[in-house]
């Protein structure tokens, strides 16, 4: 690989591991005016994903997590597969209103997955931890174990919000404060 896609890919990498990290962080710690678990687990119960607090710190660490590990390239499949299936889950919130963001759309959440995912398939590239200790957590058997856990997940969590939904009101995705996931 050239110097220039390792570059790009570690450009990738820290921004939407620095994106993911910091709305983790506003779940789980409420760093950066963020509402911290207690919030986050409000608002996830009132968005239709209960209980609230398991679904607040799963968010919050598939976030927090997968982005750390995405910018520093350590474990970068299951990174991904990490981000994406949380992204998953917030885009199954804004589906309803659309694409674009400004509407409360998907548009983010979208994106973010998606470039997850993307690193976590085609890898780290060279200015990573993952290079640097040899691959030992980016073998393919791991990104298809991750890819297949996390779409595993995302749709038990998905399915469990849909039957609340069904069961017990009505949460119309929307803008919140936070594109990239669920709160």
């Amino acid at each position: 690989m050239s110097h220039r896609k390792d570059l790009g890919l570690l450009a990738l990498r820290l921004a939407v591991g620095g994106v993911l990290f910091a709305h983790g962080t506003q779940k789980l710690f409420g760093w950066f005016g963020g509402p911290g678990i207690e919030g986050t687990a409000q608002g996830m119960e009132q968005m239709g994903f209960k209980p609230g607090r398991p679904s607040a710190v799963a968010a919050g660490l598939g976030e927090t997590g997968g982005g750390t590990l995405l910018a520093l390239g350590l474990a970068t499949p299951a990174a991904g597969a990490a981000a994406a299936g949380t992204m998953a889950s917030a885009i199954s919130f804004h589906l309803p209103n659309g694409f674009f963001a400004a509407n409360g759309g998907f548009e983010m959440p979208g994106l973010v997955g998606t470039v997850a995912a993307g690193i976590g398939i085609a890898g780290p590239g060279r200015y990573s931890l993952d290079h640097a200790t040899c691959h030992v957590l980016d073998r393919p058997w791991v990104a298809a174990a991750a890819f297949a856990a996390s779409a595993a997940a995302a749709s038990v969590v998905i399915g469990r919000r849909q039957a609340a939904l069904a069961a017990g009101g009505d949460a119309q995705g929307g803008a919140s404060g936070d594109d990239t996931a669920e709160s």
